[in-house]
C-alpha cells in the first residue's frame, strides 16, 4: 500500500481565486512531492524520489509517472479534496474557506480518521477476504525485527478449538534471544496487551484487551521471525499462534453470560408488565360525601356494578358504624331493588334461547325430511327398474351418494332425537319424582322377568349351539367317510333336524309364555298362532326392539331398514315392515307432523303390550 506525502511546499504560480483554468498534475511546473513507502504500523523507508528543476519564477517542478487529470474548478468538492491532498486549507472560487473547521495540524479534512496501520488494508490484518481467495501475506517489518511470510502454497497451520471468550493466545517458536520487548513491538499491532507471560522455552502467553484482537495475533501463525539483520540460528525462529484457555478468560466470558440472561430476564419481566392487564382503580375511602356519590349510582342501572363493588369494598373494610348503619342500610335496600330487574332479565334470556331452540328444531326437523326425500330418490333409483339402465360409473356414484346422504340424515336425525329426549327429561323430572315409588315395583318385577326370560333364553340357545356342532361334525363325518347312503347317518340327521325343531319350538313357546302369563289360551293353540316364524325373525325383532328403544320418539321404516342394512344386506324392507305388523303388542305405528311434513313411524311398545297381553 502506498501513500503519497507531500512536503516543502512554495507559493503557487498562479492564484487559485482568479484563476479557471484546470489543475495539471502531470505539468511541469507545480510543488515539490516526496513518495514514500510506509509498512504496516513501521518506519517509512528512505527512498525517496526527488525532481528539482529551478525555473523563472523561482518555483520547483515534479515529475510523476501518472496520467494526467484535470479538475474543473467549477467543482468545489474536488477542488477542497486536491487542496486538502496539497494540505492547504480549502479554498473557494472567491477566496472563502469552504470548510471553516479545517485544522491545519492535522493535514486533512476534519472528520476523516487519523492513517493508523491496523485500519483495513493498511495494517499487518487486511480487511475480510472470500474463503475461495488465496491470502496473500506480505513482509512485515519493524523496528528490531521483520517477519517474512510462509510459503502461500503450504496449508493453514492447525489451531485447537476456540474456548469460550478466549482473549489469550499460545505464541511459540520465538527465538532465543527474543525478549519481552520485542514480543511486545510485533503483537501490539494486534491490539492493547493486558499481559505477556514469557517462558525461558521460546514461548509466551498473551492476554489482548478484546477477543477479535486474538483473529490479528493468529495472522501471524507461519510467519518467520528474525532479530535485525543477524542469520544466527538464536535470532531467528518460526512462530507459531494458536488459542490458549485461560481462567480469566472463562470468567470474565461466564460473567458476560450471566449478565446478558439477567439483562434477557428484565427485557421479559418488563414486556410481561407491559402486557399485564392494568390494576383496578383504588376504592375511595367512606364519606358522607362519597356515600351520597355511591347511592346515586346504584339507582342507575348502567353504573350499578361498580357502585356495588364499592358498597361491597367498604362493607369488607369495615365502615359500617352506629353512625353510618343507616347510609349502608339504605345502599343494600337499592341493591336489593335490583334482583327483581335481574330476574326479569334472566326470564327474558331464557325465553329468547327457548325461542332460538324451537327456531333450530324446526330448521333441523325440515333439513331431515329434505334427507329423507333424497334418500327415498336414490333408493327408488336403485331399484332394478331403473337400475338396469345407468352405466357402471352412474352406478357407483349413485352408491356412494346414497351411502354419503344416510349417514349425514343419521348423523342429524340424532342430534333431533338428542334435543327432544333433553326436552323430554327436562319435563318430566318433577313427574319421576312423584310417581317415583310405584314404578320402582313395576320396574323390579319387570326387571326380574327379563332376568329369567334371559336366563330360559340363554339355555336354550346353548343347547341350540350344542345340537348345531353335533351336525356340523357328523357332517364332516359324512364328507370324509364318503358314505352318502348310510341309513344310520342319515337317521341321526334326521333326529337332530327334529331336536333343533323341536328347541325352536320351545324358545317361542317360552317367550310366550312369559309375555302372557295371564292368558287362558293353551300353549298348542299360542304355537300354531305364532307370528315369530323362524329364529331370524326373532333376531330381527330383538334387534329392532333395542333400536326403537333408544329412540323413544320413534323411527321411519327407511331409517330402521338402513340401520339393519349395517348387519345384512339381505334384509327386504317389505319383510321387516311385515313382521313389524304381525307384531302388534311390540310395535305401533304413528302418524306425526303436519301437512308436507307428515311421516309415519314406528315406536316400541313392548312394556304396555306385557300388560294388555
Amino acid at each position: 500500500m502506498f501513500l503519497v506525502q507531500y512536503s516543502g511546499l512554495n507559493q503557487l504560480p498562479f492564484d487559485p481565486a482568479n484563476n479557471n483554468e484546470p489543475l495539471q498534475f502531470g505539468s511541469a511546473s507545480g510543488p515539490l512531492v516526496t513518495e514514500g513507502l510506509i509498512e504496516n504500523g513501521g518506519e517509512s523507508s528512505k527512498k525517496r524520489k526527488r525532481t528539482n528543476a529551478p525555473s523563472a519564477d523561482n518555483s520547483r517542478t515534479l515529475n510523476v509517472d501518472s496520467t494526467a487529470m484535470t479538475l474543473p474548478m467549477s467543482d468545489p468538492t474536488a477542488w477542497a479534496t486536491a487542496m486538502n491532498n496539497l494540505g492547504m486549507a480549502p479554498l473557494g472560487i472567491a477566496g472563502q474557506p469552504i470548510l471553516p473547521d479545517f485544522d491545519p495540524a492535522l493535514g486533512m479534512m476534519t472528520g476523516i480518521p487519523p492513517i493508523t496501520p491496523m485500519m483495513p488494508g493498511l495494517g499487518i490484518v487486511p480487511p475480510p477476504i472470500p474463503p475461495d481467495m488465496p491470502v496473500v501475506k506480505e513482509i512485515i517489518h519493524c523496528k528490531s525485527c521483520t517477519l517474512f511470510p510462509p510459503n502461500p502454497n503450504l496449508p493453514p497451520p492447525a489451531t485447537r478449538e476456540r474456548p469460550p471468550g478466549c482473549k489469550t493466545v499460545f505464541v511459540g517458536g520465538l527465538p532465543e534471544n527474543g525478549t519481552e520487548q520485542i514480543i511486545v513491538e510485533v503483537f501490539e499491532q494486534c491490539g492493547e496487551i493486558i499481559a505477556i507471560r514469557k517462558s525461558k522455552k521460546n514461548f509466551c502467553h498473551i492476554r489482548f484487551a478484546e477477543e477479535y484482537m486474538v483473529d490479528k495475533a493468529l495472522y501471524l501463525s507461519g510467519y518467520r521471525i528474525r532479530l535485525g539483520s543477524s542469520t544466527d540460528k538464536k535470532d531467528t525462529g518460526r512462530l507459531h499462534v494458536d488459542f490458549a484457555q485461560a481462567r480469566d478468560d472463562l470468567y470474565e466470558w461466564e460473567c458476560k453470560q450471566r449478565m446478558l440472561a439477567r439483562e434477557e430476564r428484565h427485557r421479559r419481566r418488563m414486556e410481561e408488565e407491559r402486557l399485564r392487564p392494568p390494576s383496578p382503580p383504588p376504592v375511595v375511602h367512606y364519606s358522607d360525601h362519597e356515600c351520597s356519590i355511591v347511592a346515586e349510582k346504584l339507582k342507575d342501572d348502567t353504573k350499578f356494578s361498580e357502585a356495588v363493588q364499592t358498597l361491597l369494598t367498604w362493607i369488607e373494610r369495615g365502615e359500617v358504624n352506629r353512625r353510618s348503619a343507616n347510609n349502608f342500610y339504605s345502599m343494600i335496600q337499592s341493591a336489593n331493588s335490583h334482583v327483581r330487574r335481574l330476574v326479569n332479565e334472566k326470564a327474558a334470556h331464557e325465553k329468547d334461547m327457548e325461542e332460538a331452540k324451537e327456531k333450530f328444531k324446526q330448521a333441523l326437523s325440515g333439513i331431515l325430511i329434505q334427507f329423507e326425500q333424497i334418500v327415498a330418490v336414490y333408493h327408488s333409483a336403485s331399484k332394478q327398474k331403473a337400475w338396469d339402465h345407468f352405466t357402471k360409473a352412474q352406478r357407483k356414484n349413485i352408491s356412494v351418494w346414497c351411502k354419503q346422504a344416510e349417514e349425514i340424515r343419521n348423523i342429524h336425525n340424532d342430534e333431533l332425537m338428542g334435543i327432544r329426549r333433553e326436552e323430554e327429561m327436562e319435563m318430566s323430572d318433577d313427574e319421576i319424582e312423584e310417581t317415583t315409588e310405584t314404578k320402582e315395583t313395576e320396574e323390579s318385577a319387570l326387571v326380574s322377568q327379563a332376568e329369567a326370560l334371559k336366563e330360559e333364553n340363554d339355555s336354550l340357545r346353548w343347547q341350540l349351539d350344542a345340537y348345531r356342532n353335533e351336525v356340523e361334525l357328523l357332517k364332516q363325518e359324512q364328507g370324509k367317510a364318503h358314505r352318502e347312503d348310510d341309513p344310520n347317518k342319515e337317521q341321526q340327521l334326521k333326529l337332530l333336524q327334529q331336536a333343533l325343531q323341536g328347541m325352536q319350538q320351545e324358545s317361542c313357546a317360552s317367550r310366550l309364555c312369559a309375555s302372557s302369563q295371564d292368558s287362558d289360551y293353551p300353549l298348542e293353540k299360542t304355537l300354531n298362532s305364532c307370528p315369530v316364524k323362524s329364529e331370524r325373525e326373532a333376531l330381527l325383532v330383538g334387534i329392532i326392539s333395542t333400536f326403537l328403544h333408544v329412540h323413544p320418539f320413534g323411527a321411519s321404516i327407511e331409517y330402521i331398514c338402513s340401520y339393519l342394512h349395517r348387519l345384512d344386506n339381505k334384509i327386504c324392507t317389505s319383510d321387516v315392515e311385515c313382521l313389524m305388523s304381525r307384531l302388534q303388542h311390540t310395535f305401533k305405528q304413528e302418524m306425526t307432523g303436519v301437512g308436507a311434513s307428515l311421516e309415519k313411524r314406528w315406536k316400541f311398545c313392548g312394556f304396555e303390550g306385557l300388560k294388555l297381553t
